[in-house]
């Protein structure tokens, strides 16, 4: 099990960790632009604005690139799974099949079929029709989501199950609970608003680009830059929101991930003060310097300026007593259950900072494109901070996934199966690191064709799109296929 000091285990984890944060760079992105694409192609089909038009087609090929490249990192995630995770595939399997083949039969097959459809029909159906083709791509991506998420949000609070006694693997006995898992429905607006930001930002971080290069066009990008502001300070006000809803299922369910968030070892007194910077002696499990605010730990957890927080040695020694009499052996001898406190404590203030930061940039993004009172152009340096504003979401999104996986630890389902026992036990480490380095070879190139169509499509502006209600003047039509393109 053991090659150059590397063990099969790690390199299985680090293998899902490098598959599912890449795969998931682009799959809120898409969510979210056909969401934005979907928008802006009613309100053309209302108000009769041809910009509007031409912004759901420029921002739509943007889409078509971050919805092409997350299908094939989603196969690779699924390839990952049965390579290293074949124990964790059995044991689960009865569970997984019944929202993994409704993701896969009906919400991908309904973005994926209206997706094409809506591509290549805008000038054979009315306005109002063909939005409503990119409206069921952007429900069906909205549908997957929730699908996926049923599957994960058993992983972190399983509902509807019974072990069978005889092959030892979880079956399900209420698709109701499963689907009803209070979980997923904490999760779900976290993600989906999540996703809204991660789109928001990319249309206004890639017009303020246009504008800061001084590119033709300019009036299409400071419409496109102010529609983007707008959606980001809703998204971001209602991430924050969700955000808080989430936190206290966490609370509830598992309080050693919450207690490792806020970088607690020990019980809190009331009120209880929040750390906003701590360094800590994992090895011993204690704090060992902090920056503390009173009363805010007690408002962020009860929403009232008292109350106590326990803390993980307390909550290690509960979870120890409770699974001391477990009929597996595996989570008999584990030792303790502890989370890797640096990671979850940064990676929740990177997230909440980022999250804040959003919002500030959008309110301020805002105030300098009032119709009445635009001065964002003067304002380079603040295009610029917008151009790079494009990043913050996805490594927002980033964290969260940290938070949300990191914190199961040593669960790969909680409190029922351990990630020891999960991963398959023919996979070899020679296997692991030359499938790591195809697979960081794969994204890179994925993650560079995707940035470098997506700066093109950029730099070509309106005439990225073809047909005449982007570009004046052109005598061809919307449809790439029409007989009067080959002429």
């Amino acid at each position: 099990m053991w090659s150059m000091g590397i063990s099969l285990l790690s390199l299985a984890r680090f293998q899902f960790a490098m598959t599912t944060v890449f795969h998931f760079f682009f799959v809120p992105l898409s969510i979210g632009l056909g969401f934005l694409v979907a928008i802006m192609e009613t309100i053309y089909a209302v108000k009769k604005d041809e910009t509007y038009k031409k912004m759901a087609q420029f921002w739509g090929k943007i889409f078509l690139l971050s919805f092409a490249v997350g299908i094939v990192t989603g196969l690779i995630q699924e390839f990952q799974f049965g390579m290293n995770w074949s124990n964790y595939s059995r044991f689960m399997g009865d569970i997984f099949g019944a929202p993994l083949a409704i993701e896969a039969l009906l919400a991908f097959f309904l973005e994926s079929t209206f997706i094409g459809v809506w591509m290549f029909t805008w000038d054979r159906f009315k306005p109002g029709i063909h939005a409503l083709f990119i409206w069921l791509t952007a429900i069906g991506t909205m549908l997957s989501a929730i699908w996926i998420l049923a599957a994960n949000s058993f992983m972190q609070h399983p509902t509807g199950f019974v072990i069978n006694s005889q092959t030892h693997r979880a079956q399900m006995s209420s698709f109701a609970e499963l689907v009803g898992n209070p979980q997923l429905w904490k999760v779900f607006p976290h993600l989906i608003l999540g996703a809204f930001c991660a789109a928001a930002f990319v249309v206004a971080g890639m017009s303020a680009w246009a504008l800061w290069r001084k590119q033709k066009d300019g009036t299409f990008f400071q419409k496109s830059l102010r529609f983007g502001l707008w959606v980001g300070l809703v998204a971001s006000v209602g991430v924050i929101l969700a955000g808080d809803l989430q936190t206290q299922e966490i609370i509830k369910d598992q309080p050693m991930k919450f207690a490792a968030t806020e970088g607690e070892y020990d019980d809190t007194g009331s009120p209880a003060s929040w750390k906003i910077v701590a360094t800590f002696d994992t090895k011993n499990h204690k704090t060992t310097h902090e920056v503390s605010v009173p009363y805010v730990l007690s408002l962020l957890t009860y929403h009232k300026p008292s109350g106590s927080v326990k803390g993980m040695n307390t909550i290690n020694k509960e979870l120890k007593q409770k699974f001391s009499n477990n009929q597996s052996k595996s989570i008999r001898n584990i030792k303790d259950y502890y989370v890797p406190v640096n990671t979850l404590f940064w990676s929740f203030r990177f997230m909440t900072g980022f999250g804040g930061l959003m919002l500030l940039v959008s309110i301020l993004g805002l105030i300098w494109t009032r119709p009445k009172k635009n001065t964002i152009t003067n304002k380079r340096w603040f295009l610029y901070v917008l151009g790079l504003m494009i990043w913050v979401p996805f490594l927002a999104n980033t964290f969260g996934w940290f938070i949300t996986e990191f914190g199961r630890y040593p669960w790969i389902v909680y409190g029922l199966y351990t990630i020891a026992d999960a991963v398959s036990p023919s996979t070899t480490v020679g296997q692991l690191i030359f499938s790591n380095i195809v697979y960081f070879l794969l994204f890179t190139i994925l993650g560079g064709v995707m940035i470098y169509y997506s700066r093109r499509t950029l730099h070509h502006g309106l005439d990225a799109i073809a047909g005449p209600s982007a570009t004046a003047g052109s005598h061809l039509g919307s449809d790439p296929f029409a007989k009067e393109a080959f002429n």
